[in-house]
């Protein structure tokens, strides 16, 4: 049965918290200081923990940095006395929720349901984490290279969360399907997932596209419109390009998100919507505050979470993973059989990608349209320029580890040299077997058999297997 651990100095918000936290099926332990809640941790671990801000021995949050298993227990502060900046320290502290007093009771009710789900799928996604991983791609997302293992570990352990998550990257980093696959591996996976392009929409209509409109509220508005908070009712919404958003819009979206109520414009009932909120940008946020693109308070509502995807660029071990799924896809579609030429390949390692998956994804059609049986090198790259340099330099940023500075080093200079590994490896000052061992640990897999003995001259390899 899931536990639920309710902290407050006041006794009556303990009884009314404990009476509905008990009806949904949760054991009850309560306290009413730190020291007693200290008592109580070490005796169960709960799924929630319900804490006010202020106690007489100090505050709610501290109990945040004390979780043994942070990512296994939705907490959730609740407070009288709210500000911004308590807001935000609770929700940077780690805090799932921020409820202000009196508490409503389908909010606390909507946040103990979930709670009790959050255990198991954790262990569930775990599970399926370890599987997907080995086949090189995690939901709905593909890649194997070691900045997508560091996404996948973030995703696998904010999904089962009610956290709102902020997506940053540029265009084409897959920020859509990082989203779709948070919803599909969190407990509103059953509901809806609704994605809205903030600048898509016209200014006009961007409020009653997220919050519905009533009959006859505006020219036009022949009938009543249901809006993304009302349809997306226990589910996700997806903001894209959430500094496109009008400032004054941005206002009701942040009240929306405290309040967890909605009003259609033209109407004056609220309206209950439990959603949570995934958001993008491919704007530094920072800088986004700075322009006035973005308001302060709102952006850390919705940065409790914020995750980077990897530009392909950076991610050199996956393009040929990505570019044969692509073309996989395409043989299907058109029954046909048609591969990459070694040349091509080696093509697309040297190629800059400024618009990542996307335009590598339009390369493969393009190529694949104009290609007979095979996929040669001379397919023109053009929706952008490639890399400035000659190919024997590469941007490595400070901080990077050194596993990974080792890792693009041998990889930059393995297609440098064609993919003759004897010549890279004694550019690299390395044995070939050195070389060979490197590589295979970098793939996971065979990197093409035996190292060949130092009097074997090696060949240029031709397939795929030549990049790996």
């Amino acid at each position: 049965m899931a536990h639920a651990l309710i902290i407050d100095d006041d006794a009556d918000v303990v009884d009314w918290l404990q009476e509905v936290a008990r009806m949904e099926g949760f054991t009850v332990a309560r306290a009413q200081s730190l020291r007693d809640a200290r008592i109580e941790l070490g005796r169960q671990r709960p799924d929630v923990l319900l804490t006010d801000l202020a106690l007489p021995d100090g505050e709610g949050i501290e109990l945040l940095r004390e979780l043994e298993k942070p990512e296994a227990t939705e907490v959730i502060v609740i407070t009288g006395h709210a500000t911004v900046d308590s807001a935000v320290a609770a929700l940077r502290a780690g805090a799932s929720d921020y409820l202000i007093k009196p508490a409503d009771l389908e909010r606390v009710q909507a946040v103990l349901r979930h709670a009790k789900k959050t255990s198991a799928l954790q262990h569930e996604i775990g599970e399926l984490r370890d599987e997907l991983r080995r086949m090189g791609r995690f939901g709905r997302i593909l890649g194997s290279s070691q900045r997508m293992q560091v996404l996948y570990d973030q995703l696998t352990r904010v999904a089962p969360t009610s956290a709102t998550v902020m997506l940053i990257g540029e265009s084409g980093t897959g920020k859509e399907l990082a989203a779709q696959t948070i919803h599909e591996l969190s407990r509103r996976r059953s509901s809806s997932f609704l994605p809205l392009n903030c600048g898509a929409v016209a200014p006009q209509l961007i409020e009653s596209e997220l919050f519905g409109h009533e009959r006859g509220s505006f020219t036009g508005a022949d009938r009543q419109h249901k809006g993304f908070f009302e349809r997306a009712n226990g589910g996700t919404i997806f903001l894209d390009e959430i500094t496109e958003m009008p400032m004054e819009l941005q206002v009701k979206l942040l009240r929306v998100l405290e309040t967890g109520t909605v009003n259609r414009v033209g109407g004056t009932q609220p309206i209950a919507s439990d959603v949570r909120v995934i958001c993008a940008t491919n704007r530094e946020p920072e800088k986004a505050l700075a322009d006035g693109k973005l308001r302060e308070d709102l952006y850390h509502r919705l940065n409790v979470f914020p995750i980077r995807l990897p530009p392909l660029r950076d991610r050199e071990t996956d393009i040929e993973q990505l570019a044969q799924y692509f073309l996989d896809e395409l043989n299907r579609a058109e029954g046909t059989h048609k591969t990459f030429s070694r040349d091509a390949l080696v093509r697309l390692y040297q190629y800059g990608w400024p618009g990542n998956v996307r335009e590598l994804r339009n390369y493969v059609q393009r190529a694949f349209i104009m290609a007979d049986d095979v996929i040669e090198c001379d397919i023109t790259l053009t929706d952008a320029s490639p890399k400035p340099d000659d190919g024997t330099t590469i941007t490595i940023r400070v901080g990077t580890p050194l596993e990974e500075v080792e890792r693009r080093v041998t990889m930059a200079t393995l297609a440098y040299c064609g993919h003759v590994k004897r010549k890279a490896a004694e550019i690299l000052g390395v044995s070939l077997k050195t070389l060979y061992n490197r590589l295979e640990s970098y793939n996971g897999r065979d990197s093409g058999g035996r190292a060949p003995s130092s009097a074997q001259e090696e060949e240029p390899e031709t397939g795929r297997d030549s990049l790996r």
